[in-house]
């Protein structure tokens, strides 16, 4: 097993995005972990200082804990069941924004590449044809700029590290991502990943929900 920098979450309130009487809807900080780690030193996480307000917060889905951005919570057992439904087949709409190393070409295009956790230097994750499950992820350059690409990822699947390892598989790791990238690539105040854009229905009706927040960097 390897470790990542140590743990330090920022001291920051809650940044509500959205509520109802079946849905939280936040912004995730960077460096917050969604869910608690092994070990009292990783009890601080998003899902408990939700639960300080909302006592009956549920978990849905996970951000890595170096990524920020949307994330969707369900505040009873029936909106967490359709909400991971939507999830298992495929029937939410992510986009995420990161800066890699290097000028990624083309302008866009689709990394099809099977995932599989990296036994030996877990939570590592690694590309392996023969016992990988399955990951797709669109990606689509915003810009170039100072030998930095700026780009919105599409996830077609949600395996543990895909787009990191997608990236990396390019030959573009994600900046500042304290697993993949390295020498002056990781060297950054934090991991340039940012979850911007959620769609799903909403457990009450089915009506589309859309949340978007852009990233701070």
């Amino acid at each position: 097993m390897i470790t990542s920098t140590p743990y330090a979450p920022p001291d920051v309130p809650l940044d509500i995005l959205h509520h109802d009487a079946q849905v939280l809807v936040v912004n995730k900080p960077a460096g917050l972990l969604s869910v608690p780690g092994k070990g009292d030193d990783l009890a601080d996480c998003l899902i408990e200082r939700i639960r300080m307000v909302f006592p009956e917060v549920l978990l849905v889905h996970r951000l890595d804990r170096d990524t920020s951005g949307v994330m969707v919570f369900a505040l009873t057992p029936h909106a967490q069941r359709h909400l991971g439904l939507q999830f298992e087949k495929r029937q939410t709409r992510k986009a995420y924004v990161a800066l890699l190393s290097g000028l990624l070409e083309p302008k866009s295009g689709t990394v099809d590449l099977p995932l599989i956790v990296d036994w030996e230097n877990r939570p590592r994750q690694m590309v392996d044809h023969e016992r990988g499950r399955a990951a797709q992820t669109d990606w689509k350059v915003l810009r170039h700029e100072d030998g930095i690409t700026r780009v919105r990822l599409f996830p077609k699947t949600g395996r543990s590290h895909q787009l990191r390892v997608h990236m990396l598989a390019l030959g573009h790791p994600i900046l500042g991502d304290p697993f993949y990238a390295t020498g002056a690539a990781r060297d950054y105040p934090r991991m340039m990943l940012h979850s911007e854009e959620l769609r799903f229905r909403h457990p009450d009706g089915g009506a589309s929900q859309r949340f978007f927040i852009p990233p701070e960097f």
